[in-house]
């Protein structure tokens, strides 16, 4: 008996889509992926792309903040023993100017204030994963060096007066760090300028310019205290921020998942039913002419 051609055509059509349905049902089963290309959903593909883009920023923005607040916590432990070294050169200045100390327990504290200089000076050039701190943008360039061959010792500032900042996901500007200039070499607030005057002036006992080194270094200290408190509200910052990009890019990737993932249950019983159908198609062509139908399936 022979097969109407439209009816075996349209019957080896259906089979094929049958097969092509079978294997796309398996195929998001097996992988759990609802639209893994633009052919399948071209709308999710395209929302899934501005997702991706999307989390990949958060995800840039968050690895950069780690790192940075790394850094602004080591600045603002370092400034922390900077305050400390600082308190202790005004406490002896403060002493050293009463005027009842004779000239070797001046010498001796002259010692001490060089020592608490040098501190100072080796916290200034604190680095932090190979690049020093307070460089400004100059991280690989020590940032501060003494010279005492001069009297009083002199200290050269070798960074620049830059700020490295970050911007978060919202467009917020946040300075990472401080340029040693401004920390401990600032106009009228000069820090180490302070300290080689006052082991300068120990050392010639002259108690009087020891008085006046005990308000320069009062003075030095406000700024470091000032300069710290810039460090903190970075830190404060960036933290809240990174914990905020982090939220969202949780958000965003549960929408991408939303958006991508195949229901495992819908599809199982899809993925049945087109089994079903797709037998019931085979059990029709098997009582046709075989060698008829063959030929539209080739």
């Amino acid at each position: 008996m022979l097969v109407d051609p439209n009816y075996a055509n349209n019957l080896a059509a259906a089979i094929a889509q049958s097969t092509a349905q079978e294997q796309t049902l398996t195929s998001e089963l097996s992988s759990g992926l609802r639209v893994s290309s633009l052919s399948v959903d071209s709308v999710a593909a395209s929302a899934n792309v501005g997702l991706a883009s999307s989390i990949s920023q958060l995800d840039s923005f968050v690895q950069t903040a780690t790192t940075e607040q790394g850094l602004l916590q080591v600045t603002s432990s370092t400034l922390t023993q900077v305050v400390s070294e600082v308190t202790s050169a005004i406490s002896l200045a403060t002493e050293g100017a009463n005027g009842v100390l004779n000239s070797a327990q001046l010498a001796s504290m002259a010692q001490q204030a060089s020592a608490i200089r040098d501190n100072v000076l080796a916290l200034a050039n604190t680095s932090y994963q190979g690049n020093y701190i307070f460089s400004g943008t100059q991280g690989n360039t020590q940032p501060f060096t003494l010279d005492t061959t001069t009297t009083p010792a002199t200290v050269t500032y070798q960074g620049d007066a830059l700020t490295n900042t970050v911007q978060t996901p919202a467009g917020q500007i946040i300075p990472v760090n401080l340029p040693g200039s401004a920390v401990f070499t600032a106009p009228g607030s000069d820090l180490l300028g302070a300290l080689n005057q006052l082991a300068s002036d120990l050392q010639a006992g002259n108690t009087t310019a020891v008085g006046t080194d005990a308000a320069a270094l009062t003075s030095a200290l406000d700024n470091v205290d000032s300069q710290q408190s810039v460090v903190d509200t970075s830190l404060r910052q960036l933290t809240d921020n990174s914990t905020y990009a982090q939220s969202q890019q949780t958000l965003l990737e549960a929408q991408q998942t939303t958006l991508l993932q195949a229901d495992p249950a819908t599809v199982a019983t899809s993925l049945q039913t087109a089994e079903v159908q797709h037998q019931a198609l085979i059990s029709v062509a098997s009582s046709l002419d075989q060698t008829d139908l063959f030929s539209y399936l080739k």
